[in-house]
């Protein structure tokens, strides 16, 4: 090996360790043979041996951001905020569609099937297994009693040309105000007649009729409330004209 060749191919290779055994020999022969060369390529070696020591001990500082530990807790925070903000924008949503609909209690009102909640009234309080009535009374107790809740209602429809009299009443509820169900009774067979505040928006019926399975509804209004007359099919037919007393 000739200095050339031990200066452009080997030079780095041994300061760096990366000789082969063979490769070695060779060179650590040569370089008995020329000790200035061989100072030379030892200073290289602990220069080098310094650099990777130095290397070693300035590695970059910890990042605490990216400690696993960190990372995860960042993750959980930035969950909570996306679902916070889900949560904001669907309360949000309900309140605009909240409001969105309080403007139209008109419209919705006239929307629903008229004096649902008096043929609901009859299912619940005039069947053979309703519970017991808040009253009972006759025909000229219940007015009274109707009275104290309805102020300038329409009287107490007259039913007993049908061969039904009054026996019983109930107290119910609506978002409007109290309503009230009267309970008519002819041999066994029962009929209702229900009086609550007109509905959303000041609601008034005009008179009609119609069918919801087995019974039949003949409702109106007058003097501030909504009326209706409710029976089953059987002898409904015998019931006096809606609004007359």
């Amino acid at each position: 090996m000739n200095k050339r060749s031990m200066d452009d191919l080997a030079r780095n290779a041994f300061v760096d360790g990366q000789l082969d055994p063979s490769q070695l020999q060779e060179i650590q022969a040569y370089l008995r043979e020329h000790p200035d060369e061989a100072k030379e390529l030892d200073a290289w070696q602990r220069d080098a041996q310094r650099l990777r020591e130095q290397a070693g001990r300035d590695s970059l500082p910890g990042n605490p951001a990216l400690d696993p530990t960190a990372v995860r807790a960042g993750l959980r925070t930035r969950s909570r905020r996306r679902m916070a903000m889900a949560a904001s924008l669907v309360v949000a949503l309900a309140i605009g569609g909240a409001t969105g609909w309080s403007a139209r209690d008109t419209t919705l009102a006239s929307r629903v099937l008229p004096m649902q909640d008096a043929m609901q009234a009859y299912r619940l309080f005039a069947s053979a297994d309703a519970p017991q009535p808040d009253v009972r009374a006759s025909a000229n107790d219940l007015q009274g009693w109707l009275d104290e809740y309805f102020a300038h209602a329409e009287r107490l429809p007259n039913l007993s040309d049908s061969g039904f009299k009054p026996v019983a009443a109930r107290l119910l509820a609506t978002d409007q105000g109290p309503a009230a169900l009267v309970i008519y009774e002819n041999d066994g067979r029962r009929a209702t007649f229900y009086i609550r505040p007109p509905g959303p928006g000041g609601q008034f019926l005009a008179q009609g009729s119609r069918r919801d399975g087995e019974l039949l509804a003949r409702y109106w209004s007058g003097q501030g409330y909504n009326y209706a007359l409710v029976t089953t099919g059987e002898g409904s037919g015998q019931a006096v004209p809606v609004g007359e007393s």
